[in-house]
């Protein structure tokens, strides 16, 4: 023990120099997250931040999703008209999903849009299916597609990205991906960068906030589950120039917008001064990395975050001011008129724009798409009683989270591989609440003794708590 003596006759002042030393030197703990920015074009890397560490993709996998299928609309061997049934599998997967019944029809077109924009993953296994014939099958198609793109890091398992074993991909390979949907598929492009959809009496904005807020967005997709964070591809175009960025690991919905508009803004305004920079090379060449990817389950869904955080998670960056002193750049926004910092700017209301109707059933236009949306509207059952508007709410926050719940973990088996669980998300369980309050609501009222008159108030209304999970199926609205 006489080695600690030295120690022990220190003083409090001593220890304080000695504890503030250690601070110090200590290692910073660092949020984990991926960055990488780069011209569509030629592929030239403007900024790069982990862009080759391995990472969960979550749901910027339906970009290979969608990749695929259009190709094979392209080559003609399906076409947008072609009509897909919907599995038992593909109504069992977790939400975020439409929730159309087992049997029930989609054409590819309305399949892709409701898997893009809403980030169904129901309609992602119907699209893997209906194309690869199985899960599995399909799964084989989007590996041999990103082996053939030089998407060297990514693995895929399932069309929808919910935890699985083996679902791996990259920033430098989903910016690969990206390129590929530019070059390849220019006519289909559109379907990326849809700013709502309207299916029956429900509308569903796109969880890419840049979509309808920042000026010249035109793509892609979002992802999440707990040991991702969240995920955007994005792109913009200005003066001809067209951008993409990659974020992956971002703490929530909104600081993933927030830090895709930073890169998009750095990249623009640097594209006339490239020649005092450092060449990075292009995205195909970025060394990756051989590492496992992190799993950030404990950080975005442990502790105080012990509820899966939904896609469409309104923390921000800028909350505490953090974005003011962060260096932002202003940017215009689409009135013109004020100059906003990009947290700003995605704090708004998107542009006004018409939501693109989707719905169930072959491709009809004129009177016939008219009936076919009454249709649906009419097999979603009004909220008529205030016990089903709460637990509307409740399943409504529950769809917009891309992971099932507490029981999702990246070391899991597929979850689109469980054919025969029970669904914690069935249709007739998102009918029950319903059901039940229009039953309450057709007995007639019991007449009630008189009574005298309270003299305290009582609140007619209740508010919904968001739910991390729910056991509906109901899209958002």
């Amino acid at each position: 023990m006489h080695f600690l003596r030295p120690l022990l006759r220190r003083s409090s002042f001593d220890w304080i120099v000695l504890a503030a030393a250690l601070v110090i030197v200590a290692p910073r703990v660092v949020h984990a997250e991926a960055l990488l920015v780069v011209e569509a074009e030629t592929g030239k890397v403007l900024e790069a931040q982990n862009a080759t560490y391995p990472w969960y993709p979550a749901s910027v996998s339906k970009l290979m999703t969608a990749y695929v299928t259009l190709k094979a609309v392209k080559e003609g061997r399906l076409s947008l008209d072609t009509l897909l049934t919907v599995s038992p599998v593909a109504a069992s997967q977790s939400p975020s999903k439409m929730g159309l019944r087992p049997g029930t029809q989609v054409t590819i077109d309305n399949a892709l849009k409701m898997m893009l924009v809403k980030s169904a993953n129901d309609m992602a296994v119907v699209l893997a299916e209906g194309v690869g014939g199985s899960i599995d099958g399909f799964s084989a198609q989007m590996n041999e597609a990103a082996q053939r793109l030089g998407m060297t890091q990514t693995s895929y398992v399932n069309p929808n990205g919910l935890p699985a074993d083996g679902q791996i991909t990259s920033a430098r390979d989903l910016a690969i991906l990206a390129r590929a949907i530019i070059r390849d598929l220019p006519e289909y492009e559109y379907f990326v960068h849809i700013p709502s959809i309207r299916f029956g009496r429900r509308v569903t904005q796109n969880f890419n906030k840049l979509i309808g807020r920042y000026p010249g967005a035109d793509g892609f997709k979002t992802g999440f589950i707990c040991a991702s964070g969240y995920n955007l591809v994005a792109s913009a175009t200005r003066n001809g120039k067209r951008l993409i960025a990659v974020v992956l690991g971002a703490s929530s919905g909104r600081a993933r917008a927030v830090k895709a508009a930073q890169l998009l803004e750095r990249g623009f305004a640097n594209n006339t001064m490239t020649w005092l920079r450092p060449t990075l090379g292009t995205v195909d060449n970025l060394a990756p990395i051989d590492a496992s990817p992190p799993n950030l389950r404990d950080e975005m869904c442990g502790g105080k975050r012990h509820k899966p955080a939904s896609d469409e998670d309104e923390d921000t960056i800028a909350g505490n001011g953090a974005a003011s002193s962060s260096g932002e750049s202003a940017i215009t926004s689409f009135a013109a008129s004020p100059v906003l910092k990009p947290s700003e700017l995605l704090a708004a209301a998107p542009a006004p724009s018409e939501p693109i109707a989707v719905y169930t059933g072959p491709t009809k236009t004129g009177a016939a798409l008219i009936a076919a949306v009454a249709g649906d509207t009419a097999q979603q059952k009004p909220r008529h009683a205030k016990k089903s508007w709460v637990a509307a709410k409740k399943a409504d926050s529950a769809a917009d989270s891309e992971e099932n719940g507490k029981d999702a973990k990246p070391d899991s088996k597929p979850a689109v591989k469980h054919a025969h669980a029970k669904s914690a998300a069935s249709p007739k369980a998102a009918e029950k609440p319903v059901a039940a309050a229009e039953k309450s609501a057709a007995k007639p009222a019991k007449p009630k003794a008189a009574v005298k008159p309270s003299t305290k108030p009582k609140s007619t209304t209740s508010e919904a708590k968001p739910a991390g999970q729910g056991t509906a199926a109901a899209p958002r609205s």
